[in-house]
């Protein structure tokens, strides 16, 4: 029986270990693409766990070539790659005028180039064969932009454009391979941590944040389902609807999210972060804010079963309209 794989960039922590362990407690064999290697090991660990192969490598998804190597590898040593997940990112809280070119242009580099990088490497291989999935790990933040992350928001909205394009080429082409987007609420992970901050206090996502296991789940759904995007849970939807009828009242109504970034906590000034190299550690799939954040979505499971749910209340409507029709009148 033939082995099915998917390759994670940043599989190392955050939403993309816990992608990692949701694909291969599905069954699939993972490769694992990141820079720390101690997290690359703890995740193939988990893949382990589940009695699936993993294939790590450490490597930066803003090298192209080193992107395109990683692929070439995990093809030889695990077989065809089925799915690619576009996960890597890193960012910098600070104003704008506070951001240097170096670290504007690296977080562009992570978190846009990356999943063009990707993309070009999973299709090298993904076109041949006339089949497989694409997965970019998008955000709420691609549709409406907030204070303090203007890098990433930037390079999450281009990520939006260009899988667009890529998107209708492949119609073009009559191409079988699929390309979807899954696009995350606040989730509980590492990054805060280890982000590249100029904030006066600790950075945390905007609530309701959730946990990294729920957007996995949305990620492997999304790779196994003929759905252009998700938008998982209430908030994302809420923003990008938001956006298309009352951006300007957005506008002013998120500076509150200036606020909302930060804890109550000071800054630990002297902690590494990733922007330019990993941070030591095994750090996992999980942040700081497991007390506050949520496990599950009411939103997230109306949508992913709406058409199920949709034909349900049609065939309710025709039987209670059919009974109505046939009760003898008096």
């Amino acid at each position: 029986m033939e082995r099915k794989v998917v390759v994670v960039t940043g599989a190392s922590a955050g939403v993309g270990r816990a992608t990692v362990r949701a694909f291969a407690a599905k069954g699939f064999d993972v490769g694992l693409i990141a820079r720390g290697r101690a997290g690359l090991a703890g995740a193939r660990l988990d893949v382990e766990a589940c009695g699936r192969r993993a294939l790590e490598i450490s490597a930066d998804v803003a090298d192209a070539q080193a992107i395109l190597d990683a692929a070439y590898a995990i093809e030889r040593e695990l077989g065809p790659i089925e799915v690619w997940v576009n996960n890597a990112m890193t960012s910098v809280f600070a104003p704008f005028w506070e951001i240097s070119p170096d670290e504007y242009r690296r977080v562009t580099d992570v978190t846009y180039h990356g999943a063009v990088n990707g993309t070009r490497a999973a299709l090298r291989h993904m076109r041949p064969r006339n089949r497989g999935t694409i997965v970019m790990v998008g955000s709420a933040l691609a549709y409406r932009s907030i204070p303090l992350q203007s890098a990433y928001c930037g390079a999450k909205s281009a990520v939006v454009g260009f899988t667009d394009s890529v998107r209708a080429e492949l119609l073009h082409e009559g191409s079988s391979i699929k390309i979807t987007a899954v696009h995350l609420p606040a989730i509980n992970t590492p990054q805060f941590r280890w982000v590249r901050s100029r904030l006066p206090r600790e950075a945390q996502p905007v609530p309701p944040i959730y946990q990294p296991e729920l957007a996995a789940e949305a990620i492997v759904w999304a790779a196994e389902h003929d759905r252009r995007e998700v938008h998982l849970a209430a908030p994302t939807a809420a923003a990008i609807l938001g956006q298309q009828l009352v951006p300007a009242l957005l506008d002013r109504y998120l500076t509150s999210a200036w606020e909302g970034q930060m804890t109550d906590q000071p800054r630990d000034a002297d902690r590494a972060d990733n922007l330019f190299a990993p941070v030591e550690g095994d750090h996992g799939a999980h942040g700081a804010f497991d007390e506050r954040a949520r496990r599950d979505s009411p939103y997230w499971t109306w949508d992913r079963n709406r058409l199920p749910l949709t034909a349900a209340l049609i065939a309710v409507g025709a039987l209670a309209g059919a009974v109505a029709l046939l009760r003898p009148r008096r």
